[in-house]
């Protein structure tokens, strides 16, 4: 019972924070990540080649969802 209290606040929490705005999982250039992460360009490319960072390709340049850079840094 405690399970199902704690996943519909988590639930309830994040259907908030979307309406307030504040969730935000929009894409990311290469730079904005290195601004963002404090990391270099070269950082954000290996791990990207080596597969530890997703990212989209389709456009001809790579965009990274910032739901994935976070997860990334804190992994």
């Amino acid at each position: 019972m405690d399970n199902q209290y704690y996943s519909i606040l988590n639930k309830l929490d994040r259907i908030d924070k979307k309406l307030d705005g504040k969730y935000s999982n929009k894409y990311l250039s290469i730079t904005q990540v290195c601004e963002f992460s404090q990391l270099s360009q070269s950082t954000i490319r290996r791990s990207v080649k080596t597969g530890r960072l997703k990212c989209s390709k389709k456009v001809g340049k790579l965009l990274f969802l910032e739901s994935d850079v976070r997860k990334w840094l804190n992994d």
